[in-house]
């Protein structure tokens, strides 16, 4: 017992020895400021945050990412058909789809899916 509270606490010191050393050692100059700095798709990070952005871009980004969550949805039905009967299987899956292209027809009727404003 003693010897892993040695042990622990021997490698806590070594490795705050070397998160001390490579802070002292690091180099920084005014350069490595814009390499820090975060690259958001042109946008300069020292400016407002409260800049209008395209509504119509942010929408088409929540469609990519509702079809990406239903995707992943479906792989498990893949597996269900393993392990239930057709009929089972069938009327899940159905439903499902059917959510989906109920989503899809309500998104084409909203003009969501228009790519050119």
């Amino acid at each position: 017992m003693l010897l892993i509270m040695y042990l622990t606490f021997l490698i806590i010191l070594i490795s705050n020895i070397m998160m001390f050393l490579s802070i002292i050692l690091s180099k920084k100059s005014f350069s490595d400021r814009e390499k820090c700095s975060p690259f958001e798709c042109g946008f300069d990070p020292k400016s407002s945050a409260r800049i209008p952005f395209s509504l119509h871009f942010f929408l088409i980004t929540v469609i990519f990412l509702i079809f990406d969550v239903e995707i992943a949805l479906i792989f498990p039905i893949i597996n269900l058909f393993k392990l239930t009967n057709f009929l089972i299987w069938f009327k899940i899956s159905f439903f499902f789809i059917i959510i989906l292209l109920l989503g899809l027809y309500h998104e084409w009727n909203q003009n969501m899916l228009n790519w050119i404003n």
